[in-house]
């Protein structure tokens, strides 16, 4: 039986393993991040593990919705301190490097993300989904802003403008430039 741990104990080896989750989760993948390894990072035993967290599915899920509100509240600050269509294409360019720094993000379609998917619960599956749709409503329902285009077609743009991160390998010039440019050159054909 694992040994009792002290409130402050308790916090910081959640804390920690959160954060080794999301680094292992980008190096390694779903799949090869194992509960065992985890442990062993964070210096408890896997029966303890299990004090912090249902399963492995549920600290994945407390992982990738706590990266959802970071850059939620984020993209919300930054919206509420520069109201503007720039303070959207600020908002968007933290946004792409957030994911940059945690390629779990857009790797929804993956066969190591669809893993996981399957394996979540459905109560975790609809906080996931949630967590995703509060994302987009930021750039939807933001009352200091008027769209020049139907704002579907404008949350498409959005959508496939950090999607493109897909595809920083192959670009002949640096990603974050090249999205950076994008952004400032598409931001005043969407929003007046």
């Amino acid at each position: 039986m694992p040994r009792g741990f002290s409130d402050r104990e308790k916090e910081k080896i959640r804390t920690s393993l959160l954060q080794e989750c999301k680094e292992s989760w980008t190096k390694h993948g779903y799949k090869k991040t194992s509960v065992d390894d985890l442990c062993k990072m964070v210096g408890i035993s896997k029966g303890a593990f299990y004090l912090f967290f249902q399963s492995k599915e549920a600290l994945f899920c407390e992982v990738l919705c706590s990266v959802q509100e970071e850059i939620n509240d984020m993209v919300y600050e930054i919206l509420e301190t520069n109201r503007g269509r720039q303070g959207v294409a600020e908002a968007l360019k933290a946004t792409y490097r957030e994911y940059d720094n945690n390629n779990f993000l857009y790797q929804s379609d993956s066969n190591d993300f669809t893993v996981l998917m399957n394996k979540v619960s459905e109560e975790q599956a609809k906080r996931i989904v949630a967590a995703t749709e509060k994302n987009k409503a930021l750039f939807l329902d933001n009352p200091y802003l008027k769209f020049k285009v139907n704002p579907q077609i404008a949350l498409s743009i959005i959508y496939s403008l950090i999607m493109t991160i897909k595809n920083k390998s192959v670009l002949p010039c640096n990603h974050l430039e090249t999205f950076d440019f994008m952004v400032d050159h598409l931001i005043g054909d969407l929003y007046e």
